[in-house]
């Protein structure tokens, strides 16, 4: 069995590495972190030249035509560059959203949009509860008018809305026993009347976050996502594919902080010796490489479970986020004690990937929750 990627697969990584290496450094990163907007409207339209933004839409809809593996691929390298862009926001949550459940005119409206970079989307799911289940979207509601909708209420912690055009908002239009029912997807101009757009003071500000408020704002029936009262197994999907998408970033991150962390320990010298020959430090190092690798192995399972859509994606997706989550977070944490003091000021960029680490943790669901999913998976 063959369990490596293609040698296509290894050309687009080392493209994606050497552009990212030239265009991405973190002297960039901390530039965009003090940036408003957080991201490079320059970079962006390199990177729908270069064809990442539509990589995974069909061709129809002014993609590539590639699968997620393909994406998994430039996704890991973004995340070891710790890439401050919409693309999560725009290509993953939203693009998907509409590619999994919009008509047919949606679909030929916003993805081709996404694609060439020329429209950002994004997409409001989590309100002040934080959850990312159906129970979860309970405050904003969508309450029907005769010529469609008023939706009102508070979205938190939305990914790139300061700079969206237009959001996927997951909104109430029916209380129910089954919180899965009852729930519609709504496509709506970020700068609609009655649209407040809040910018967070977050820990990651390599990832910009907002506070979205709804106040009666309109929304015609044709800019609702599938159907009234069904969009929950729509986000339900995308979640999945959010999840195995943030995996690849993480294990991106991870494999950098590693990197960096091997490098330094065998450039650091003390009492006359490089400190990897160390016992303690080698010993952090080898661990750190074991959870690297065991984090690759559930990432990339969870992205060939998307790509073949197979039964097995959702344990697959839940096992790896859960690994995942607390795999970067002890290698970022662990990256932090092999650097000794330098590693703790703010000149070094270990704690760039530590507060990375921390925000992909709890997006889409912290280890404990995913734990709790497996459970449910395997009938306990």
């Amino acid at each position: 069995m063959d369990f490596g990627f293609s040698e296509e697969q290894d050309m687009l990584r080392t493209a994606a590495r050497d552009f990212l290496a030239e265009h991405c450094p973190t002297t960039f990163v901390r530039q965009m972190m003090d940036d408003e907007k957080g991201y490079s409207p320059d970079l962006w339209n390199q990177m729908a030249q270069l064809g990442w933004l539509g990589l995974a839409f069909p061709e129809e809809y002014g993609g590539q035509g590639f699968g997620f593996i393909d994406l998994t691929v430039i996704l890991e390298e973004m995340g070891a560059a710790l890439l401050p862009s919409p693309f999560l926001s725009s290509v993953i949550l939203a693009g998907q959203t509409i590619l999994v459940g919009g008509s047919e005119e949606q679909k030929k409206t916003y993805l081709p949009k996404i694609a060439d970079g020329s429209l950002i989307a994004t997409l409001a799911l989590t309100e002040p509860s934080g959850r990312f289940d159906a129970e979860g979207i309970a405050e904003v509601k969508a309450a029907p008018t005769e010529d469609g909708f008023e939706i009102s209420g508070t979205k938190l912690f939305i990914i790139d809305a300061h700079v969206s055009d237009v959001m996927v908002v997951a909104a109430r239009t029916k209380d129910a026993g089954d919180k899965s029912d009852g729930i519609t997807l709504f496509l709506v101009d970020s700068k609609a009347p009655g649209v407040t757009i809040n910018l967070l003071k977050t820990m990651d500000q390599t990832r910009k976050q907002s506070e979205v408020v709804f106040d009666d704002v309109k929304v015609s029936r044709d800019r609702i996502l599938g159907q009234i009262d069904t969009g929950w197994p729509i986000l339900g999907k995308v979640l999945h594919i959010a999840c195995a998408a943030l995996c690849a970033e993480m294990v991106g991150g991870a494999q950098r902080v590693l990197d960096i962390s091997v490098d330094y320990a065998k450039e650091r010298v003390q009492f006359g010796r490089p400190i990897g020959s160390f016992q303690a430090i080698k010993h952090k190092c080898s661990e750190m490489m074991l959870q690297v690798e065991s984090a690759k192995s559930a990432a990339y399972y969870a992205a060939w479970a998307i790509d073949e859509d197979v039964p097995e994606a959702p344990l697959a997706v839940s096992m790896a986020k859960a690994y995942c989550s607390d795999a970067y977070r002890y290698t970022a944490g662990e990256g932090i004690q092999v650097h000794g003091g330098i590693g703790f000021t703010w000149e070094h960029d270990m704690h760039l990937y530590f507060k990375r680490a921390k925000f992909s943790e709890f997006t889409f669901g912290d280890a404990t929750y995913h734990r709790e999913l497996v459970a449910q998976e395997i009938n306990l």
